[in-house]
């Protein structure tokens, strides 16, 4: 397993991860396989989508903040239940196909840590199955 670490500049922001996630399957020298990314943090998630223009993941991160607001009368004591929320909806886990060492994303698909509660010193954890 590759443990990646990010660290998190913002309460709200996406992360491009694709660059080293792509590292962690180069260094396995996996050829053919499945690859595993997970999020051990309950405030955080993960995503895959464009990463041509930067400007979607802005408007993801307006759209779940418009939608899921801070502040607006949550019962959890710590005040970050907004935070919670999102990354429940985001996910926890992405599965991505492994062909010839590349990952097989499509044309425009990126892969994204989405902090929610930040900023904070986080990890990502990769496991690769293959060949």
């Amino acid at each position: 397993m590759e443990k990646i670490s990010v660290k998190t500049n913002n309460r709200i922001e996406l992360i491009d991860l694709t660059a080293k996630v792509q590292a962690a399957v180069n260094k396995a020298k996996v050829r053919d396989g499945i690859c595993f990314i997970f999020c051990p943090h309950t405030t955080a998630g993960l995503t895959i989508n464009e990463n041509a223009d930067p400007s979607v993941g802005q408007d993801i991160i307006n759209t779940l903040s418009r939608v899921i607001p801070e502040g607006k009368g949550y019962t959890h004591s710590e005040g970050n239940s907004d935070s919670h929320i999102k990354s429940s909806l985001l996910g926890a886990s992405l599965s991505i196909f492994i062909e010839s060492g590349k990952l097989k994303l499509g044309t425009w698909q990126g892969i994204y840590f989405c902090e929610n509660d930040g900023p904070r010193q986080r990890e990502v954890w990769v496991k690769l199955l293959g060949e």
